[in-house]
This record gives C-alpha cells, sequence and structure tokens, in this order.
C-alpha cells in the first residue's frame, strides 16, 4: 500500500467523492489542493461540499480547508508551508494522506517542491499589473524569459500577475539558484477522466443548481461582512461574475451565460495543466470517470497492490 497518493481532475469531475470513499476504504486522510477552499465563508461557490466527507456514518477527516478568512490574503508558499506542516502528521498517525484537488499549481509545488513560492511578493509591481488587461499581462510574461517560464501556470488573472512577479524576480537576481533536483514524495497519482460533453454537462448542471441554491446569496454576505469587492473579483470565476452582477454590472441571463462559458474554459485550462505534468514525467493512472463510484474504488485499490510507489513512471 502507498504511503500517500493523490486524486485529482477538473472542476466537477467527482474527485472530492471518490477520494472520501478511498479514505474510507484505505483508513486516509484527505488534504485538499484547492486554493480557494482555504477560505472560510466561501463555500457553494468554491464547491466544499463538506458533507460529502461523510460516508457509511464516518467523517474522513480533512485538511487545508476553511483556515483562514475570506478576503484575506494566502498565496503558494503558504499553502506549501501548511501543507508540509500536516503531512507528515498524518503518516506519524500512521493514516494515508489523500491528496484531492484541481489546482494545478498548487499540486506542482506539493508534488515537485519547486522553491520558487519562497520569492517575495512585490507589492508595488503588483498594483502596476493590476492596471493592464489579460492580454497584456501575458504579453509582459512573455517579454520576461526565465527558467520559471516552462513552469508558470497563467490560467488565471491571479498567477499570471504572480508568474510575471516570480520571472521579474529571477531577472533582476540572476544569481539565485532554484533549480535543482528536489526530494519527492512517495505517491501514486490517479486522475478521473471525463469525455468533454459529459464534463461540460455537469459544469453547467452543477452550475445552474448552485445559483438557485444560494451562490448568489453567499456572495451578497461576503459583500455585506466588508469584504471589498475587488477582493471578490480577484478570486475569479463565480465571485468574479456574481460580484459584478450584484453592482449591476451585468444582468441575470448574461450572468449566468459568462460564468457557464468561463467555468468551461478554466476545466479545459486544468485539464490542459495535468497533461502538462505527464509531460514533464509525472505518471497520472486515469480514471473513467462515468463509472460508479464502488468501481472506481475497486480499481484504485486493485491498481494500488500492483502499483511501484514511485512518483514517475
Amino acid at each position: 500500500m502507498p504511503k500517500s497518493l493523490v486524486i485529482l481532475g477538473p472542476t466537477a469531475s467527482g474527485k472530492t467523492r471518490l477520494a472520501v470513499h478511498v479514505a474510507r476504504r484505505l483508513n486516509g486522510e484527505i488534504i485538499s489542493v484547492d486554493s480557494r477552499q482555504v477560505y472560510r465563508g466561501m463555500d457553494i461557490g468554491t464547491g466544499k461540499d463538506l458533507d460529502e466527507y461523510r460516508v457509511d456514518n464516518q467523517t474522513i477527516p480533512y485538511h487545508l480547508i476553511n483556515i483562514v478568512d475570506a478576503g484575506s490574503d494566502y498565496n503558494l508558499y503558504q499553502y506549501q508551508q501548511d501543507f508540509n506542516h500536516i503531512f507528515p502528521q498524518i503518516r506519524a498517525r500512521g493514516h494515508v494522506p489523500i491528496l484531492c484537488g484541481g489546482t494545478g499549481l498548487y499540486l506542482e509545488a506539493v508534488l515537485k517542491g519547486h522553491r520558487y513560492t519562497a520569492i517575495p511578493i512585490n507589492e508595488e509591481l503588483r498594483a502596476k499589473l493590476k492596471t493592464r488587461t489579460d492580454d497584456e499581462l501575458l504579453e509582459r510574461f512573455q517579454q520576461v524569459p526565465s527558467a520559471y517560464a516552462v513552469l508558470a501556470d497563467t490560467s488565471t488573472r491571479k498567477r499570471l500577475i504572480r508568474a510575471i512577479e516570480i520571472a521579474m524576480y529571477l531577472t533582476q537576481n540572476p544569481k539565485i539558484d532554484l533549480s535543482g533536483p528536489v526530494s519527492l514524495p512517495d505517491m501514486v497519482v490517479f486522475g478521473i477522466d471525463l469525455p468533454v460533453e459529459v464534463r461540460r454537462q455537469r459544469i453547467s448542471d452543477r452550475l445552474h443548481q448552485r445559483l438557485q441554491n444560494g451562490l448568489i446569496d453567499e456572495v451578497q454576505r461576503l459583500l455585506e461582512s466588508g469584504i471589498p469587492a475587488e477582493k471578490l473579483i480577484f478570486y475569479g470565476l463565480e465571485y468574479k461574475f456574481i460580484t459584478h452582477y450584484l453592482h449591476g454590472e451585468l444582468d441575470y441571463a448574461t450572468l449566468s451565460v459568462r460564468l457557464e462559458t468561463a467555468i468551461h474554459q478554466f476545466a479545459k485550462r486544468q485539464m490542459t495543466f495535468f497533461r502538462k505534468l505527464e509531460r514533464d514525467g509525472l505518471r497520472i493512472h486515469w480514471l473513467d470517470g462515468r463509472l460508479p463510484i464502488h468501481h472506481l474504488v475497486d480499481r484504485i485499490t486493485a491498481d494500488l497492490q500492483e502499483i511501484p510507489q514511485t512518483l514517475h513512471s
């Protein structure tokens, strides 16, 4: 049996439910790998689905969810530090750490342990970059060649700004060596794959259900709690578009269409990033996400008996 494993997949693929059932079978604990589920009060929009962590009348332990207040700053480096704190504790209890999530950059950071997360934040630079359009930001990033270019995740505005920040730091500090071998944890990685049409239907169904069942009220409460609109917009996707809607900048029909399109694009970028991890040498054992949950759990536990306990193929 592996010391730890990963279950990744795009949004709405059912990875949390699968991870919980696998944890029940293997005596595991879940470590969320999601850049937004760390925030308290951001529940529906981030898909926490905390009820899913209870199976067979047993609550499966989970970590790195609801650890900071919404509106506060939390970055990849902090996540890496929190992960490095909780991961050995789970192992010390004799349990199996099960990483579950779809934030590619966070997954890469903990799997590969790259040191770019330690590069400091440049608030002055960020203030200037926030006035640029997404296309201008991407052009700026492409104009600053660095060793980080091949690793950078530019899938969201937030990550693109951070990528520019890192690239510029490396350019200004050329003697800093953040490359070299890293210690890879002993993990087996599974990914949930779905045909595009199935994935799109699941995303659309889930979004419309959430819009009708409290998602807009959640964003309204966050605004009323004093969180600046620009901060929620910075969090992206649901929080960005619904904030615009609540400020009268979008009507409901436009909100629904634009948000649905943005989430479809996000899921596509997630899969692109996972494939990039594969090209970089990460072995991902793909599962058919259309299969019943018990079949997937059986498949994982059976495969674990035969898969070498190694991150790379």
